[in-house]
C-alpha cells in the first residue's frame, strides 16, 4: 500500500500515526544529541523546522513506538526519559494578547499538564520556576523552542513593536544561562539569525548549526532520499510526464532542488516537492505560502537590479547579522530562503549566494517586475507569455511593443546608472522566459551587452540609452561580436536598443 503524503502534518506523532512518508532524519538527531547540549538552528519557513523539533520532543519523552523501523530504533536508551518544554512561537496569539501575556498564559498551560501551579509572575522568573520543578521531580529538561524569531518578523513593519518584542525575548531567554544543571538539551529554531547576537547574548555556549556541514541535510531531502522514500510517487508522476519529460527526476531537480547550507549538500524543499507529487503540476508552491513583500519594497527603494541579487558574495560573519535600521540585503535574502548557498570557500571565509533552483528564481523575478513596474501579478505573468511567443516567432516589432509596456512605469529617471538597470531589467525578463540568455559576454574585442539563443536563433543584443540603435549595431560590427558564433549552426541576429529614459520606453531598435 502506497503511503500517504504528510502534507499539513508537523507533529512527528500525525506522521507515524497517519501512516504517512517519514524521511528518517533519526541519524542525524542522534549524532546532534550525542555531540553537544545546546544548538540554534536557521532555515526558511515550511522547510521541515517544526517536524524536527516535534520528532526531538517524542524522541526525550521516550515514546519508543513511533520510532519503530527508524535509525535510531535499537541505539536510543528508551528507558531514560526526559520532561520536555516544548514551545512553538507559530502557534501563540500574540497578536491579539500582546507577547509578554501570551507567553505567561504558554508557560501556566505548560505547567498544567505536569499538575503544576507556578508562581512567578514575570516571563523570565516563570520560565526558570517551570523548568526548576520539572527537574527536581522528573529529571533534567529538554527545551525546545520552534520559530523563535516570529513576534519580530511578523512586526518588520512596525519596528518599535518589533523591537519591544525583542526585549521581552531577551529577557526570557536570559534566564537560560542559569538553568544549566537543569538542562539536558536546548535546541531553538528560527528562519531567521537577526536576533541570535542580542536575544542570545548570555548564551555563549549556544553552538549555531545553520551552516555546519555535518547538520546540511537535517531538514529538507537529498536526491537518495527523495529516491529511496518516494518510488511510488515518482513512478506516477514519471507515468503523468512520460511525452513531455524524458527525466522526470532531472525536472523535479530544477524545480525543487538546490537548497544548500554548505555549498556542497543540495536538498529538495519538502512542502513544494510533496505538493507536487499530490497535484502533479509543475507550480510554485513554497514561493506562494508567503508573499516577499518587505523583500520588494527595499529592491525598490534600493534600486537594486537583478545584477545585484543573482550572483552575490558575502562572509559567514554578515550572514550572522541583522540590523533593523540598516538590514543586510543579501543576508535577509539568504535567512529567508530566496537565496542559497552555491558555493562556500572556508579558507578565505567566501560564500556565493544564488537563487536555489527554478521555483524560487522565476516567482521571485516576475514579483520584481510587478513591484518595479506597479502591475499585477496577473497582468504581468499575460505580458510575458506574448514575449516569449514574439521570441519563438522572431517577431522584434511585438518583442519589443510588449517589453515597453512593462517598462512603462518603472522610475528609470531616479537610477543614477541608467544603462546598468534597463539592461538588467531586460536580462531579467528574457531569463524568466526560460531562455538561454549570457549577460556581459566576454569576446577578444570587448563585452557583448547579452547574448539570447533559441533552438533555431542566435540573438546578440547592445543597449545605448539616450542614444541610438544605429550606434549600438555599429559596435556590435565594429566590435565583430558575431565572430564568437561563427561556427554555431543557428541563424544569428544583430540587435540593436535605444532607451529613452524621458518617454520611459525603447524609442529606437534595429534588427539585422
Amino acid at each position: 500500500m502506497k503511503k500517504r503524503l504528510a502534507l499539513g502534518h508537523q507533529e512527528f506523532s500525525e506522521v507515524i500515526g497517519n501512516n504517512c512518508i517519514y524521511v528518517d532524519k533519526t541519524e542525524d538527531i542522534y549524532k546532534l544529541i550525542e555531540n553537544g547540549s545546546y544548538y540554534f538552528l536557521s532555515r526558511p519557513r515550511r522547510f521541515g523546522k517544526s517536524l524536527l523539533a516535534n520528532t526531538l520532543k517524542e524522541l526525550f519523552l521516550g515514546n519508543k513506538e513511533l520510532f519503530k523501523g527508524l535509525w535510531i530504533y535499537d541505539k536510543w536508551n528508551w528507558e531514560k526519559k526526559h520532561p520536555v518544554i516544548k514551545i512553538s512561537f507559530s502557534l501563540m496569539d500574540y497578536i491579539q494578547h500582546g507577547l509578554f501575556v501570551a507567553i505567561n498564559f504558554e508557560l501556566d498551560k505548560i505547567a498544567k499538564t505536569h499538575n503544576l501551579i507556578l508562581q512567578s509572575s514575570t516571563n523570565g522568573d516563570k520560565f526558570i520556576e517551570l523548568i526548576t520543578k520539572l527537574s527536581s521531580s522528573q529529571g533534567q529538561v529538554a527545551v525546545i523552542i520552534d520559530e523563535y524569531d516570529k513576534p519580530i518578523i511578523d512586526y518588520m513593519d512596525d519596528i518599535p513593536q518589533a523591537e519591544e518584542n525583542l526585549k521581552i525575548l531577551k529577557n526570557f531567554y536570559s534566564i537560560l544561562k542559569d538553568a544549566d544543571k537543569n538542562l539536558r538539551f536546548l535546541f531553538i529554531t528560527g528562519v531567521s539569525k537577526f536576533s541570535h547576537i542580542s536575544i542570545f547574548s548570555d548564551l555563549n555556549n549556544l553552538t549555531d548549526i545553520t551552516i555546519d556541514s555535518k547538520y546540511a541535510k537535517i531538514v529538507g531531502w537529498t536526491k537518495d532520499e527523495v529516491e529511496k522514500n518516494f518510488p511510488d510517487h515518482i513512478k506516477d508522476v514519471a507515468e503523468t510526464f512520460k511525452d513531455v519529460f524524458p527525466n522526470i527526476m532531472l525536472q523535479m531537480k530544477k524545480w525543487y532542488n538546490g537548497y544548500s547550507w554548505d555549498g556542497k549538500t543540495k536538498v529538495y524543499n519538502p512542502v513544494s516537492l510533496m505538493n507536487f507529487f499530490d497535484k502533479q503540476v509543475f507550480r510554485n508552491y513554497w514561493f506562494s505560502t508567503g508573499t516577499p513583500t518587505m523583500l520588494m519594497k527595499i529592491i525598490k527603494n534600493r534600486q537594486l537590479t537583478a545584477f545585484d541579487i543573482e550572483k552575490t558574495y558575502i562572509s559567514s560573519d554578515i550572514l550572522d547579522k541583522y540590523d533593523f535600521a540598516n538590514i543586510n540585503f543579501k543576508s535577509l535574502l539568504f535567512q529567508t530562503g530566496y537565496l542559497t548557498i552555491k558555493e562556500y570557500d572556508i579558507y578565505l571565509d567566501e560564500i556565493t549566494l544564488g537563487y536555489p533552483n527554478q521555483e524560487v528564481d522565476k516567482s521571485f523575478s516576475v514579483h520584481i517586475l510587478s513591484e518595479l513596474s506597479s502591475r499585477k501579478l496577473d497582468d504581468t505573468y499575460n505580458l510575458l507569455r506574448k514575449i516569449k511567443q514574439s521570441v519563438f516567432q522572431n517577431d522584434i516589432d511585438n518583442f519589443i511593443k510588449n517589453i515597453n509596456i512593462i517598462f512603462k512605469n518603472i522610475p528609470y529617471t531616479i537610477v543614477d546608472d541608467k544603462e546598468k538597470y534597463f539592461h538588467s531589467l531586460f536580462y531579467l525578463i528574457i531569463k524568466m522566459l526560460g531562455f538561454d540568455i549570457e549577460s556581459e559576454v566576454i569576446t577578444i574585442d570587448g563585452r557583448i551587452d547579452a547574448v539570447i539563443k533559441t533552438e533555431n536563433n542566435i540573438f546578440i543584443l547592445e543597449f545605448k540609452i539616450n542614444q541610438s540603435a544605429k550606434k549600438a549595431i555599429d559596435q556590435i560590427k565594429s566590435k565583430e561580436y558575431a565572430t564568437k558564433y561563427t561556427d554555431d549552426n543557428r541563424q544569428i541576429s544583430l540587435i540593436g536598443i535605444n532607451f529613452d529614459t524621458e518617454k520611459m520606453k525603447i524609442e529606437d531598435y534595429i534588427k539585422i
